[in-house]
């Protein structure tokens, strides 16, 4: 057992005791007893505290979703629809785990966390690009990037209270962020293309005011 699985086995260990003590030392200790470990084990594991141990989960999410979608001919989807399936499948994931996700978000909303949330949000969109297979490398790189991470942290926020049965709600939500997204991407191409077309203005000549 390596190092990664030991701290793997330690976060999903620590999510029951997360739904009612947030995610503290104290239920890093618990998850090491749990797994039949030395109790120092929780705090060795993640030197920073709880919040590597929440940042070590979403790391955790990123490869379990895209284990979850192996099987699955993403190719075959239009890329809107490649999202929406490996999101889905992320979500389902931690369906069982809502409110432990609840409290790890609350943990990451504290002031002294927000480059940590920042970082877990990008390594996540970049993560389900990757799986998407974008393979930009110009400027809409960032762009898909950061139009993602506002889709995901809303559809996010939304799936923590959706009570539909099976998260039905939470998929249509995540569908109209998704070709909302898709539509203001077309609208700002056909702009930046018809911005190209323009005649470029006159240079003023050198010493005037205006």
């Amino acid at each position: 057992m390596d190092f990664q699985d030991i701290q793997d086995r330690l976060v999903v260990a620590a999510l029951p005791h997360a739904v009612f003590d947030g995610w503290t030392a104290k239920i890093l200790v618990q998850a090491a007893l749990d797994l039949e470990l030395d109790p120092s084990m929780g705090e060795r594991a993640f030197l920073a505290g709880p919040v590597a141990a929440v940042e070590h989960l979403a790391g955790l999410g990123d490869r379990l979703m895209v284990q979850d979608c192996a099987g699955a001919d993403l190719t075959a989807l239009r890329v809107p629809a490649r999202l929406q399936t490996l999101i889905e499948a992320r979500l389902r994931r931690w369906a069982p785990h809502r409110e432990a996700v609840r409290r790890a978000l609350a943990l990451l909303a504290l002031p002294g966390n927000a480059a940590v949330a920042a970082r877990i949000t990008w390594r996540t969109v970049d993560a389900l690009w990757r799986a998407a297979g974008d393979a930009s490398a110009d400027f809409s790189w960032y762009t898909r990037r950061l139009t993602l991470a506002a889709v995901y942290s809303a559809t996010i926020l939304y799936w923590l209270d959706d009570a539909s049965e099976d998260g039905a709600d939470s998929r249509a939500f995540l569908a109209r962020r998704l070709a909302d997204a898709g539509r203001l991407t077309q609208a700002r191409q056909s702009l930046s293309g018809w911005l190209a077309g323009l005649p470029r203005p006159p240079r003023r000549p050198r010493g005037t005011l205006a």
